[in-house]
């Protein structure tokens, strides 16, 4: 049985392939049209998914897609209602794109979905599940548990902004709801929206700021009693109710009134591209407080309703690795399972799997392992595409031997202090490069941070990179007890390999905190001595298990610094030809490519009209 699922028309659109149950491909959009979160029909990513199995679309099951479009126009016209006058402009604005385009999505699809070759649409079978079903499955049926809590939060989906439901075998059956305009997503977006972000894409720079508050701090804590007495009530099931006279997104065009919170925070709404100054920085720390009470909250009622061990979690808040890491830490739930495309990307692969397993009723067989096959699930590439790549540049490169040769001589320049593009095997889906479009470089250099910051990815130099660590050696480096194959958990690094602090640390300038040396990785240790973490398993990535463990070989340090092989406001690459283009735009000193190895001083001039100046804010 083949099914195929599809997500569009917000952001992060995407598809992916299930073959008897098993996913065998996933896509974004974004990464063949290189436009960030693209919303539009995923033409490109349906034609790979397809294509990488030598299926047609006339010999799929079904084809699924990720919500129910007229659930949303009701959500939509109810609140318009509900909050009239106020909203007009917002209503004229959204009713004819949804008059001409989203109320007939059926009709939409159908057109689509006939510029592939054999559609039929008399013959085709359409479903469309709800939205948050779509995550819940796209995070239980993957599990490696027979049984499970599934807890979703996002920004909104028709009406529900978070979900709990209980999953068991092939069945999830939705236990209980929270309804929009009440969300932790929303919520959370507002202050992205705040602090000079962008809503949808900036969310998790507002997570790497947050560390630079100073915890405990008088202002911090006068923030946080704001939010939580002006802003947002909080139950004890984790459900919350949002006072809509400090917030827009529902009736305007504008996530929250600048005047209200200005006299609310004592501060103006921060310029995007402006100076961080202390007080952003404590303010994001107050509303990350504040959402991880709600996701321990949240947790704790999908516990006490369902009597689970394990917990799966999707949605656009489940990629907030630092409340994950502290949910992990509480205990309430023995073991976790996140999806790496935990947003509205994921929700293809939910579609695909609710389908399978609730509409076709067919049973889940549960392994060991996750189904996600390590999320690299995109498309690869021939030693003979990527030379054809390579060449139409006149670059030099050389060839490796074999691929221990070529582990061993990565290894050794990323331990000379090298920045070195990683391109290898299938792409990555979800938002994390793992390990097979990823930029490396060394956790001991201390310079090592700064320079990918401002020289390789060209954005703020406040972000922090993640670890990638040898499964066998997370315990080594970090205080987590558990897998982290996805990058979607945040632990602190083990105190012996922490560098001790002066007392006056929280009183230095935000710039000294950052560039404090804090421990002997210190390119991975962010400012309040955590990591993000992705744990490489020798099974799930061999080639990169190997080149990490020839690191260790070579250093005594099975860690490596991974970030994604992109710059600022592009997707990651998906293709040899744009590797090329990332490696020559930027200052990376080695691009390794498939069995290639290119030494930037030794490849041709870079022509003008190849050259990136502006980087998009993203």
């Amino acid at each position: 049985m083949k099914i195929l699922g599809i997500s569009a028309y917000y952001h992060d659109s995407a598809a992916a392939l299930v073959v008897d149950g098993k996913i065998v491909a996933a896509a974004q959009e974004e990464r063949f049209t290189r436009i960030k979160h693209d919303p539009s029909f995923p033409f490109h990513a349906i034609s790979f998914c397809l294509s990488s199995q030598s299926v047609r679309i006339n010999e799929l099951d079904a084809i699924v897609f990720y919500d129910k479009p007229l659930l949303k126009f009701e959500r939509l016209l109810e609140t318009y209602y509900g909050f009239a006058p106020r909203g007009i402009v917002s209503f004229v604005t959204a009713m004819p794109v949804w008059m001409k385009e989203k109320l007939f999505m059926k009709k939409i699809l159908h057109n689509e979905l006939s510029r592939f070759e054999g559609y039929n649409k008399k013959t085709a079978l359409l479903l469309f599940p709800e939205h948050h079903l779509s995550h819940a499955a796209s995070a239980f049926f993957p599990s490696p548990f027979e049984e499970a809590a599934v807890l979703t939060v996002d920004g909104v989906g028709e009406w529900a902004t978070a979900s709990i439901c209980e999953g068991n075998g092939n069945g999830l059956k939705i236990l209980k709801e929270m309804h929009f305009p009440h969300s932790a997503g929303l919520l959370y977006s507002a202050f992205t929206y705040y602090l000079g972000f962008t809503v949808n894409s900036g969310e998790y720079k507002l997570m790497g700021l947050a560390p630079y508050g100073i915890p405990g701090s008088e202002e911090v804590n006068r923030f946080v009693k704001i939010i939580t007495k002006k802003l947002v009530h909080i139950h004890e099931d984790g459900s919350i109710w949002l006072n809509q006279d400090y917030f827009s997104y529902a009736s305007g065009l504008r996530m929250v009134p600048d005047k209200k919170w200005e006299q609310l925070f004592g501060f103006s709404r921060r310029d995007p591209e402006s100076k961080i100054e202390q007080h952003h920085s404590n303010l994001a720390l107050a509303i990350q407080q504040v959402t991880e009470d709600i996701m321990l909250k949240m947790a704790g009622e999908a516990k006490r309703l369902t009597g689970a061990k394990n917990l799966c979690l999707a949605g656009g808040v489940a990629l907030n690795c630092v409340a994950n890491g502290k949910l992990l830490q509480s205990g309430l739930f023995e073991r976790l399972f996140i999806q790496p495309a935990a947003g509205d990307a994921g929700g293809a692969v939910g579609a695909a799997l609710s389908a399978y397993h609730i509409y076709f009723e067919k049973e889940r067989f549960v392994s060991q392992d996750d189904g996600m096959s390590g999320s690299l699930l995109g498309p690869d590439f021939t030693d003979r595409e990527i030379e054809q790549a390579v060449r139409y540049y006149n670059a030099v490169f050389e060839k490796a031997e074999n691929f221990t040769q070529l582990a061993k001589t990565t290894a050794r320049l990323i331990a000379e202090g090298n920045v070195v593009g990683w391109f290898q095997g299938k792409m990555e889906f979800g938002p994390r490069a793992l390990g097979n479009r990823s930029i490396l470089g060394d956790a001991r250099n201390k310079e090592m941070q700064l320079k990918l910051n401002l020289k390789i990815k060209y954005r703020e130099s406040f972000r922090p990179f993640a670890p990638s660590v040898l499964d066998e050696d997370r315990n080594e480096f970090f205080d987590l007890n558990c897998e982290s194959p996805y990058m979607l958990l945040v632990a602190r690094v083990n105190d012996k390999h922490l560098n001790p602090k002066p007392e006056n640390y929280f009183e230095l300038p935000m710039m000294e905190r950052l560039y404090f040396q804090r421990s002997d990785i210190p390119a991975v240790t962010h400012i309040d001595d955590s990591a993000r973490i992705q744990t490489v398993n020798k099974e799930t990535n061999p080639d990169y298990w190997e080149l990490i463990n020839e690191f260790k070989k070579l250093t005594g340090f099975g860690v490596i610094v991974n970030t994604s092989f992109n710059v600022r406001g592009e997707p990651i690459v998906c293709t040899p030809d744009e590797a090329y283009r990332c490696f020559m735009n930027t200052e990376m000193d080695y691009l390794v490519i498939g069995n290639y190895i290119l030494d930037k001083k030794e490849q041709p001039v870079w022509p003008d009209k190849y050259r990136m100046s502006n980087f998009k804010p993203d």
